[in-house]
């Protein structure tokens, strides 16, 4: 699979070893950065980078990092295509894929430490949207929010 990944300078060395991990695994991965620590960088810089090549397809899944995962969430989630939640545990990593069809994953680094993101990242991964009707109904109406909200 290819997956893009980002972090600011809080997630960067997570990000640097979860690049191995993924490219050990054999997948092909996307750097959006950041790519050196620079204290006072910011989340969005690397993660709409992130959520634009999710959305356009150039890359099939997203992995963001910050601090709580909740800045990278919301910034991901204003992409029109991306659906992105933060992820703190499995059940969450699979079922966001399967019922939500989510294609970023955020990362909680004051939660989740480098052998717990590890399994998250490839839970997320190993998930596949169900198209149950229920779910496809769901999307369709996020769909038209998106549409019909984004102030375009």
């Amino acid at each position: 699979m290819h997956v893009g990944i980002a972090a600011d300078h809080e997630g960067f060395d997570l990000k640097q070893e979860l690049i191995v991990e993924l490219c050990g695994a054999g997948h092909q991965v996307t750097d959006f950065g950041a790519h050196k620590v620079t204290p006072d960088d910011d989340y969005p810089d690397y993660v709409i980078p992130l959520a634009q090549a999710v959305a356009a397809g150039t890359v099939e899944r997203g992995v963001a990092l910050c601090a709580n995962g909740v800045g990278a969430s919301v910034c991901a989630n204003k992409v029109v295509g991306v659906r992105s939640g933060v992820v703190n545990d499995p059940f969450s990593a699979w079922q966001g894929v399967e019922d939500n069809h989510v294609n970023v994953i955020c990362l909680d680094l004051r939660r989740v430490g480098r052998s717990v993101a590890w399994d998250l990242v490839q839970t997320f991964l190993a998930a596949k949207f169900s198209r149950a009707e229920r779910h496809l109904r769901c999307l369709e109406k996020v769909a038209y929010l998106e549409a019909t909200h984004s102030g375009a």
